[in-house]
């Protein structure tokens, strides 16, 4: 039948709706891979050894993403479907901390990045829209993944139901008990959520019958969440932080940020503060700065904030490594404390991760951005502190850049620019404060 005026045309929920879109909200994402002095380490294939192909990778991830996770092109043009809902909250806001600044009497000027305005309350959706979209755009209709605190497993799990997909996800035990609200808004995305280790996979039931009271980690949550894609011809594995591709598509919140500066009247952000898990929130706040300055000369000094429980950067070695305990994910370079590391139950479950971001690791070891680590308590007392000048309760996660960044405007004796990235905001997370109020 030939296509007529009259002929319906039935809409994909990949299809751009039309809608006006501020020009606030960036265009492109950027790819610090284009200024490294030094390329990052190729991922290998975890029997072979050599560097991975795009066949390695197939059963796993869509086209563009494996294109994206290998890039060296400075800027990737963002879709027009991930930019209006992107445009749903970004950009998000750069605030000038007043209040935090008269409280703790310092001369440093502090700004704070927030993504909690985010529909789910982090900066993980910034991804979550990407790879969803993606995925759907090649007839992928189910995505696999893990989440720790839970941010990532709601932003994907909102993704999919805005883009068609449906989504299931493995949660690590301690946050899975720790913080039902979060297994909730999935659920109430349409997702399916499951305590990790589970009985539902190989991997799991390998765990559990030799650790029956372990509390789980992001490791073990992914090699039962990419057993489960790779078993599934319909479905594909998605990853909230680490790869390149994460990185790049987190990119916008640093974008951000070096034009909300400028309107600020700032010349630069001296010192930058993010808390690192896997790397995701502190890439995206960071590499476009990092960027700025092998390009342009500003000196703006990047800290990765991570718990002391889990010290990758600080204590971890910087090698080739799995990113799952299992051994079922590629070999990775990057700072790590083993595989079969399993952190303390920690409350910032999202940073309770053996390993860091390859791209991350690679900038650390070229020596374009510091590590320190937090432990819990300094941590919440800093969200407690923010939230009594600032009004807003930082998550768990967050509380470590907080932290950092306070010690430090307390020591300056010279007026500079202090950015700190609030990754999320800690609503759900409440619990975790108890102790601490």
């Amino acid at each position: 039948m030939a296509l007529t005026d009259e002929t319906p045309v039935t809409a994909r929920s990949t299809d751009p709706l039309g809608t006006v879109i501020p020009s606030t909200v960036p265009t492109h994402w950027y790819n610090l891979a284009a200024d490294l002095p030094e390329p990052v380490p190729p991922h290998l294939h975890p029997g072979t050894h050599e560097p991975l192909g795009p066949e390695d990778l197939a059963p796993l991830f869509p086209a563009a993403l494996i294109a994206q996770e290998v890039s060296t092109e400075r800027y990737v043009e963002i879709p027009q479907t991930v930019r209006e809902i992107y445009a749903l909250w970004r950009p998000s806001p750069l605030v000038r901390a007043a209040r935090l600044e008269r409280a703790i009497g310092t001369q440093a000027r502090i700004y704070y990045k927030y993504e909690g305005v985010s529909p789910v309350g982090s900066h993980k959706p910034n991804t979550a829209v990407a790879q969803a979209y993606y995925n759907a755009v090649e007839g992928i209709t189910r995505l696999t993944t893990e989440t720790g605190a839970g941010q990532w497993g709601a932003s994907l799990s909102m993704a999919c139901a805005l883009l068609g997909l449906t989504c299931e996800v493995w949660q690590v035990r301690a946050s899975y008990d720790a913080k039902p609200y979060r297994r909730f808004q999935m659920e109430t995305y349409g997702s399916v959520c499951h305590p990790s280790p589970s009985d539902l996979t190989e991997a799991g039931r390998a765990i559990l019958a030799e650790h029956p009271d372990t509390t789980g980690s992001l490791g073990m949550a992914i090699s039962e969440a990419v057993e489960a894609a790779v078993k599934d011809p319909g479905a594909h594995y998605s990853l909230g932080s680490v790869l390149n591709h994460v990185m790049l598509h987190q990119s916008v919140i640093g974008q951000e940020v070096l034009v909300q500066l400028a309107d600020a009247g700032e010349r630069q952000a001296d010192t930058v503060f993010g808390c690192a898990g896997g790397g995701s929130n502190l890439a995206g706040l960071t590499f476009p700065l990092i960027g700025q300055n092998l390009r342009d000369g500003t000196t703006t000094r990047v800290v990765a904030c991570e718990p002391a429980a889990c010290p990758s950067l600080t204590q971890g070695e910087y090698r080739y490594d799995h990113g799952d305990v299992a051994g079922l994910t590629p070999l990775l370079k990057m700072h790590t404390l083993g595989k079969d590391f399993v952190p303390p139950s920690i409350h910032a479950g999202g940073l309770r991760y053996h390993g860091m971001a390859p791209m991350v690791s690679h900038a650390v070891n070229l020596g374009l951005m510091e590590a320190v680590a937090v432990d819990q308590d300094t941590a919440f007392a800093a969200g407690v502190e923010f939230a009594r000048s600032e009004g807003i309760v930082p998550a768990p996660e967050s509380t470590h850049a907080v932290a950092a960044a306070l010690a430090h405007a307390r020591s300056v004796t010279e007026p500079e620019v202090v950015v700190i990235g609030l990754s999320g905001n800690g609503v759900l997370d409440l619990p975790a404060y108890s102790s601490y109020v």
